[in-house]
């Protein structure tokens, strides 16, 4: 690929297959990182998919040998003639593009996988956290590899240790080696890890099960759970069930039960 293709060339690919839409970052050889345009390129996917019905569930993966190599330390650095204030305004403004996009995920109505197909370091694993779900290829590693050039990576731990439990946060964040992909699946990082020959297909299977339960049911529960789960625990229980008796109230639940006693697939009201 020339240095015009790349330059070209969509951030990020999209492609629909039925009711899934699989989303490509595509900067192979910069190692897909997390740049500005990157950033908003996914945003405008991600929002695009959440107005449209025919989406009922998104796989976020990458092209090349890596999946996603972080921020851009390239466009992070201060470019000649800058000043460190300019410098660091522009480096916070994309990191505030950076959580904007990761809340995009977590806040979207439709379900959203990550598909590794290879590593993920610094912001490419807290990529892969904000996800609801993930699964690796076993060929997949994860770092958060700030404190070999000196900083920490402060922010990919805010999804990351969300996701796993503290210990193995600073453990990732503390020593910035490679921890492979069972050990991404004991950390909880990950869902499950698979041979790179069958992470399409098996990713595709989980997303078209996804796709074909009730968009309304998926779209109400999501935001419930990401909003019950830092509660108190009495509070979460008293959100939950309110969040429950409206969910058996809608249209889709009547269907389903209905379906379940007469034996048959529900038609959902989205479908």
């Amino acid at each position: 690929m020339t240095t015009l293709e790349t330059t070209s060339s969509p951030y990020v690919l999209e492609d629909m297959a039925g009711h899934v839409l699989w989303l490509t970052l595509n900067r192979p050889r910069q190692r897909n990182p997390l740049s500005s345009a990157m950033i908003a390129a996914l945003k405008t996917a991600i929002d695009a998919a959440n107005d449209n019905p025919q989406v009922r569930a998104i796989v976020i993966t990458g092209s090349g040998p890596v999946f996603c190599a972080g921020h851009d330390l390239r466009e992070m650095s201060r470019r000649e003639g800058e000043s460190d204030k300019v410098r660091e305004a522009r480096v916070a403004q994309i990191l505030r593009d950076c959580s904007k996009m990761m809340l995009g995920i977590v806040h979207s109505p439709k379900a959203i996988i990550a598909s590794v197909q290879a590593t993920a370091t610094a912001a490419g694993c807290q990529l892969v956290s904000a996800c609801d779900m993930a699964i690796a290829s076993q060929e997949a590693k994860f770092c958060t590899p700030g404190v070999n050039i000196g900083i920490f990576c402060t922010t990919p731990l805010v999804g990351v240790g969300r996701n796993i439990h503290r210990k193995h946060a600073m453990e990732l964040a503390l020593t910035g080696d490679l921890f492979c992909a069972d050990d991404a699946v004991r950390f909880g990082l990950v869902n499950r890890a698979v041979p790179a020959g069958e992470l399409r297909a098996d990713t595709e299977q989980l997303a078209q099960k996804i796709a074909s339960r009730s968009a309304q049911g998926i779209r109400s529960g999501k935001e419930v759970f990401y909003r019950q789960i830092d509660k108190p625990l009495e509070e979460a229980f008293e959100f939950a069930n309110e969040a429950m008796l409206d969910a058996m109230r809608s249209a889709d639940a009547a269907e389903g039960s209905k379906a379940f006693l007469e034996k048959r697939a529900p038609r959902w009201s989205d479908a």
